[in-house]
């Protein structure tokens, strides 16, 4: 039974440092892509859009999503999604796209905004820690209450099992 307390605030834990791992790599990658100075014309191919929540009570979230091509410097064709953008944008538009070279390009079509970015960034990272934190501190207190002072579900705290049940009360001498 102890396992099951920390178990799933160790689960919660590991998805919320993979989300941070995935928002601080995202942040690096466009950061990089800006910094390159390597700019494109892409054309917009597709938008569309993906609808989330709206079940019982919950709200509808709606995310937008263009999927744009370009060519690179190097003549390589580069076909990347990306969420957000203008929604007035639609298929056959020209947009300037600011890409990162290498094995794999990295590209943006989001105007360059590194104040805005680092501060979405930091507070979602900011969540996250105090996900984390709580987490932590929810496992170190059930430590302290049920094991340390023996406690637990599964234990006998004299050693004995020395309880008398007198008219359906237990009694322990």
């Amino acid at each position: 039974m102890d396992v099951f307390f920390y178990f799933v605030p160790g689960l919660i834990m590991a998805g919320a440092l993979f989300m941070a791992y995935r928002v601080v790599r995202r942040s690096l990658q466009i950061r990089s892509a800006w910094n390159s100075g390597l700019t494109a014309q892409a054309r917009c191919l597709r938008s569309y859009t993906t609808v989330s929540g709206g079940h019982g009570d919950t709200s509808v979230h709606t995310t937008l999503h263009h999927v744009y091509e370009f060519t690179a410097r190097d003549g390589r064709v580069v076909r990347f999604e990306e969420e957000g953008g203008p929604g007035t944008r639609v298929e056959g538009d020209l947009v300037t796209v600011h890409y990162a070279e290498g094995a794999q390009v990295v590209a943006t079509a989001h105007a360059p905004g590194r104040v805005g970015q680092a501060a979405a960034a930091f507070g979602v990272l900011a969540f996250l820690g105090v996900v984390v934190v709580f987490c932590v501190g929810f496992m170190v207190t059930y430590s302290q209450v049920f094991d340390g002072y023996g406690l637990g579900f599964d234990e006998d705290p004299g050693g004995t099992v020395d309880t008398v049940v007198v008219d359906g009360v237990t009694i322990t001498p």
